[in-house]
């Protein structure tokens, strides 16, 4: 699972709807406390969709904090590409 989050409400709901669009499996769900996004909501995708994902973030030009990944006990952002 991968994390999307993001630094504002607004941002939360403009990916939603756009991967909603596009057909993305996404839940919304809280950010963990341990990632200090400036959004209390987060968008979880599959691992698998995250290229496409990606890349429809980057044409709609949707605004995120990160994405992150859970490693043990700790979120790491994941780098582009």
């Amino acid at each position: 699972m991968i994390l999307i989050c993001f630094d504002s409400t607004h941002h939360a709901i403009h990916c939603e709807m756009v991967l909603d669009d596009a057909g993305i499996e996404s839940d919304t769900l809280p950010t963990p406390k341990a990632i200090a996004a400036g959004c209390a909501l987060s968008i979880a995708i599959s691992v698998h969709d995250e290229g496409r994902v990606r890349t429809i973030l980057t044409d709609q030009r949707v605004h995120t904090f990160g994405l992150f990944y859970r490693d043990g006990g700790s979120y790491v952002r994941r780098e582009d590409g």
